[in-house]
């Protein structure tokens, strides 16, 4: 019960990210990249805090592997939605992220049960429902392409964090080591002058607790998740931020969302029964 409630905590900051994320760039017009960089430098700040002047372990090539997939995601994300519609674009986010996860337990030789495959298959499917854009929708090849990269560098980002012994003092190097990266990113493709207080609060928001804090509550739960429960976990994430979006954006509440809603969750449902019954079997 005590994992069920992290995690659930974990999805919440990562839908939270996306509401926050929708504020700050449509709402408030920060350029995507300006936001991405003050995500990373409020949760670099959020983490040397909660560190409390303890060491943060800065060298080695595990550290400058997750700083790099960070940066990938982060900046394939921006880039991606300066040309894609939202719902398309968080459905190759989340397909590729279904992918490297899925074959990354296949290639490491990781027994997938059926009921885990009928489950990610079903909260695929409530996602294909819930994002698919109707009528013609023409999808940008550049952003379709900078998606799917942000979807392998988020995938990667969380593969990494199963390894690790202290998530708090990995996630406050990879921020740490992540935000010249994104500084460089503004300095060649940003617009720091779509600036405004509104939306560097929110970006900073976003930045310390629902990215830096959360990411660091994920690598704490990771180690005590199977590469394939962690991948299927996260697709209840478009759904919480719909259903976030209903209560704090005033967005409507509509059949496809309801069965999408009831699709991801059953998805979910059927995996996590599984992943009981294989504990209790003591594997």
């Amino acid at each position: 019960m005590r994992l069920f409630v992290l995690v659930s905590v974990v999805m919440c900051a990562f839908a939270g990210n996306s509401i926050l994320t929708r504020l700050g760039v449509a709402r408030y017009g920060i350029d995507p990249l300006t936001f991405g960089a003050i995500r990373v430098a409020a949760g670099a700040a959020a983490l040397l805090v909660l560190r409390r002047g303890r060491a943060v372990p800065l060298r080695g090539m595990r550290r400058w592997v997750g700083a790099g997939t960070l940066a990938v995601y982060m900046i394939g994300f921006s880039w991606a939605y300066l040309n894609l519609a939202a719902g398309l674009g968080a459905l190759i986010l989340f397909a590729t992220v279904q992918g490297v996860m899925f074959a990354t337990a296949l290639w490491r030789g990781q027994a997938v049960p059926p009921l885990r495959w009928a489950g990610m298959a079903l909260a695929l499917g409530g996602l294909v429902v819930l994002l698919w854009p109707a009528g013609q929708v023409r999808v940008d090849p550049a952003g379709a392409l900078a998606m799917i990269c942000a979807g392998v560098g988020w995938g990667a980002y969380t593969l990494l964090g199963q390894g690790e012994r202290d998530a708090t003092a990995a996630t406050t190097a990879n921020f740490l080591l992540c935000l010249p990266l994104m500084a460089l990113s503004v300095v060649l493709h940003g617009d720091p002058g779509s600036l405004s207080w509104t939306g560097v609060a929110v970006a900073a928001l976003a930045g310390a607790v629902t990215s830096g804090l959360g990411y660091a509550l994920w690598y704490r739960v990771l180690p005590s998740l199977t590469v394939t429960a962690a991948a299927v976990a996260q697709l209840s994430v478009p759904v919480i931020a719909v259903a976030g979006g209903i209560v704090l954006l005033s967005e409507p509440l509509t059949p496809r969302i309801l069965l999408a809603a009831v699709m991801v969750l059953g998805g979910i449902g059927l995996s996590s029964l599984r992943q009981r019954r294989i504990g209790s079997n003591g594997s």
